[in-house]
């Protein structure tokens, strides 16, 4: 049985968790997405849902592609802790609720019509007479409580940083619930990526909300054990992916990588030989 450091440390094309086994073709997303954007994320399609962004919610897509290019966290932000929501995924929303990305939810009572024909008599020649029946069947919430973090239109997105990994399957039923509905045509999802996991090992320890080294009980706060394997991450994810969790609905599957981070490069400057 794998332990958590070593899912923790794992390489894509090792960890059969990790590989994308039910999506598209990758050469579907190169022909869409710009390089730029594939330098600081990773991207799966499901169920052809490339091609639904590309060619039926074009718009909104290139919003989303846009805040993706925009995005950006620094080590500082990686490094303290969120309460209810960090700084990272309040960027993110500062990015789309201006836009008209709103966090919707849909309700709806399933009405169903149980039709018959009933035998009633026999006419004078013996025939058999039926009379046409109808029962109705009403029930009350079938849908209801599905809610999704952002949707435009006909498009849904979600951000998942370091949520509890459980997260992904109430993520993926609503998006499944939305597009059965008739709500939504596809969603995008994006977590952290596999790469990020070295970089919070070298970052070392956390930070308190005020900026300074974390400690529990006498002891130093790791980073790396914050993010740990059991909160949503890009294994977490893909392997849900890959069971088809997600049901009807068509997702692209986004992974935050280092590229992200815009002081990296002059954090290990300054951190080098330490």
């Amino acid at each position: 049985m794998m332990d958590e450091n070593d899912e923790l440390g794992a390489e894509p094309e090792r960890d059969v968790e990790l590989r994308p086994l039910t999506a598209d073709d990758p050469r579907l997303i190169e022909d869409v997405i710009d390089a730029d954007l594939r330098a600081k994320f990773r991207f799966v399609s499901y169920k052809k849902a490339i091609s639904v962004l590309q060619y039926g919610l074009h718009d909104e897509f290139a919003e989303i592609l846009d805040a993706l290019r925009r995005f950006s966290m620094t080590t500082d932000m990686i490094r303290r802790p969120g309460g209810n929501e960090s700084e990272i995924p309040k960027a993110v929303r500062a990015l789309l609720r201006p836009k008209g990305w709103h966090e919707t939810t849909i309700s709806g009572d399933l009405h169903i019509a149980r039709r018959w024909r009933q035998l009633m008599r026999l006419n004078k020649k013996g025939q058999q007479v039926f009379d046409k029946k109808t029962e109705m069947i009403v029930r009350k919430n079938y849908l209801d409580g599905h809610k999704i973090d952002f949707v435009k239109n006909r498009l849904a997105f979600d951000f998942e940083w370091n949520s509890k990994d459980q997260t992904f399957d109430r993520d993926l039923y609503a998006f499944d619930a939305f597009a059965e509905a008739g709500a939504i045509d596809a969603a995008i999802i994006v977590t952290r990526d596999v790469t990020l996991n070295g970089v919070f090992a070298e970052l070392g320890q956390a930070l308190t909300k005020a900026g300074a080294p974390a400690f529990k009980d006498g002891k130093p706060v790791m980073l790396a054990a914050k993010y740990g394997a059991s909160t949503t991450w890009w294994g977490k994810l893909i392997f849900r992916l890959n069971a088809g969790r997600h049901g009807a609905c068509p997702v692209l599957a986004v992974g935050i990588t280092p590229a992200c981070i815009s002081d990296l490069d002059e954090w290990r400057r300054v951190h080098a030989g330490k």
